[in-house]
This record gives C-alpha cells, sequence and structure tokens, in this order.
C-alpha cells in the first residue's frame, strides 16, 4: 500500500550499534589502558542513559576517561571543578540584567556548564551540600530551574562524576538523595604491571595515541533506545527483585543483613540493575540479558545505595561482603 513504511529490521539495527560500541570501547582502550573493566562499566552506563560516579585516588585516568568519551563520540563536554565555594550559579547558570538600546531593561539568562552533553565533576565531594543539590534536578528531569523558568538540557545528558576515597579533609559526604541518581558507582582501581608498563612507555613518548571519534551522537540516542526495547527474561528479573530486596533488613534476610546494614536500595536500584545488564547485553553482543549479568553488575549498580552500621565498620565488613553474601546464592 502506497504510503506503508517498511518494518524496521531489530536485529540489523542490533548487530550494527554492537558493532560501532565495540569500535567505542577498542577506541576507548587506546588511551585509558589497563581499565577495560572500568570502561565498560562507564560505556553501560552511557548506553543506559544514566550517570556514573568514578572513585579512586588520583592519577588512574578517571579524567582522561571522560575526555575520551567525549572526543570519541563528538559530543560536548565541560568540566566542573569542585571546590567549596563553587556556587549553584557556577554550575547551572545565572540571569544578568541587560539594557536595551531604547532604556529598557530586561534579564537575560547566561547558561552554565551543566548545558553540554557531557559533564565532569571533578571531586565532586568537594562541593558544598547546596552546590551538590544544584545536579539533582539535572541529573533526574534533565532541566534546571532558574527564577522558576525550566531551561531543558541537551540530549544525551550524562554526569560523570569523580571522587577521591582517600583524602577526605574539605569534603562534603554526597547526600543520599545524590547517589541514588548515580546509575553505577565504579571503582578505578590500579593497572596491572603489564598495563602499568605499557602506560609509562606510551606516556612518555612525543607523539601520542592519535584518538578519532567513531560514532555519533544518534547512535548512543539509538542505542538508549533499543536498550529499553530488548526484551528480558522472567528469570533475569525475579534475579533482580530477589536480590535486591534480600539486601533489605526485616525478618527474611540473612543474618549478615539484619546485622550490619543501616539502609538499602529502593525500587531505583531495581529499575538500574534491568537496564544495566540489558546494556550489558547489548555491549556482549547478547539479545538478551542473563542472570550472570545481575551477578557482575550487582556491586557497581547497588554499592553506593546502601549503608552499613558502626557494627560493620568495627568488625571490617564492606558493603561488597554483603551483596557477596546474597549473590553466591544464586
Amino acid at each position: 500500500m502506497a504510503g506503508t513504511q517498511a518494518p524496521k529490521d531489530i536485529t540489523a539495527e542490533f548487530k550494527e550499534l554492537h558493532k560501532k560500541l565495540s569500535n567505542l570501547k577498542k577506541e576507548i582502550s587506546k588511551t585509558v589502558i589497563g581499565q577495560d573493566k572500568v570502561i565498560e562499566q562507564t560505556l553501560i552506563t552511557l548506553i543506559s542513559g544514566g550517570h556514573a560516579l568514578l572513585v579512586g585516588v588520583p592519577g588512574l585516568a578517571k579524567t582522561l576517561l571522560v575526555e575520551t568519551i567525549a572526543r570519541t563520540t563528538g559530543m560536548h563536554a565541560n568540566r566542573i571543578q569542585c571546590t567549596p565555594d563553587l556556587m549553584p550559579a557556577d554550575i547551572i547558570g545565572s540571569e544578568v540584567l541587560e539594557e536595551g538600546a531604547k532604556g529598557k531593561r530586561s534579564f537575560r539568562f547566561v547558561p552554565g556548564p551543566v548545558f553540554c552533553e557531557f559533564l565532569m565533576a571533578d571531586e565532586i565531594n568537594r562541593a558544598s551540600p547546596r552546590t551538590q543539590s544544584a545536579l539533582l534536578q539535572a541529573m533526574q528531569e534533565k532541566e534546571v530551574s532558574v527564577s522558576g523558568q525550566p531551561h531543558p538540557l541537551p540530549q544525551p545528558f550524562h554526569v560523570l562524576a569523580t571522587q577521591n576515597p582517600i583524602e577526605q579533609e574539605g569534603t562534603y559526604p554526597l547526600p543520599e538523595a545524590q547517589l541514588d541518581r548515580f546509575m553505577l558507582q565504579i571503582m578505578v582501581d590500579y593497572p596491572d604491571l603489564e598495563s602499568e608498563k605499557q602506560i609509562i612507555i606510551e606516556t612518555t613518548k612525543n607523539k601520542a595515541e592519535d584518538i578519532k571519534q567513531v560514532v555519533e551522537k544518534q547512535d548512543l540516542l539509538d542505542a538508549q533506545i533499543l536498550v529499553r526495547d530488548m526484551p528480558i527474561g522472567e528469570n533475569v528479573v525475579e534475579t533482580i527483585l530477589q536480590l535486591v530486596r534480600s539486601l533489605r533488613p526485616d525478618e527474611n534476610a540473612n543474618n549478615m543483613v539484619n546485622d550490619y546494614v543501616t539502609w538499602a536500595p529502593g525500587p531505583r536500584g531495581s529499575q538500574s540493575l534491568i537496564l544495566a545488564t540489558r546494556a550489558k547485553a547489548l555491549l556482549d553482543g547478547r539479545e538478551a540479558p542473563v542472570v550472570g549479568d545481575v551477578i557482575d553488575l550487582a556491586a557497581p549498580v547497588l554499592r553506593h545505595r546502601m549503608a552499613l552500621n558502626y557494627k560493620a565498620r568495627a568488625e571490617n565488613i564492606t558493603i561488597e561482603d554483603i551483596i557477596t553474601s546474597i549473590t553466591d546464592t544464586f
């Protein structure tokens, strides 16, 4: 019939996006050496349409990772260095009073650095709670309000924040509401011996690795749509629900959870885990997630959505220990 649109070939689109994402991962690895798991988890976050909190000591290429992703995707990135004197207007922008040719005065909104596609908030826990809260609306609603007027942010919009776990002088703990806005908390660890050897050789030469753009912005948007359309088995959904609900202290929880957990993940944790497992399946070239994806991503998705009590700290029990006590039962 004339005017009828041909049906979309989902399988062909899936294969094409998987190929592009594989090329993207490979291109990022040329610069960010020895951090394959960090790169994978960051891409999972972006494919899911979420935000990531990168936690690691200085010098482990957290900033380089964000810059490389921006270059390889051709998207606009801004960087904010968080300090105690950083104000909300320094992030979202402000209104300035202007006088026209006829003497008429009016306010004009001057956008801040949040109006970009990749926002890197470096050492986010150094910003005051008031400034940290300025990011809450942007991360959840994808818009900011100034003088009651909403201003939509570009699409896609991702916050990639970094945090130093060692130095706590002059820092402000991130509130639970903001931590819950991050889809994954990615732990950036030291590289292995061979990777560190490659790093010190490659980064002390005159000629740096040439990084090129390998995907378009629309490819990332298409991947985010495809992830939400991806089928997910009932057994995977049940595993996610069982895992998240088992981390909440109550009469049905195991002894470790009841003894050590103060607060646990809510429904947003389950939502993030479902999206992350789908994104991992796409990145791996599988058309649906499996239970193994849930186990692999349980800690990155849930660790920052939990808090332990003093007894756990006194007995050197970590959140990873608690999560492992549950995932080992699957």
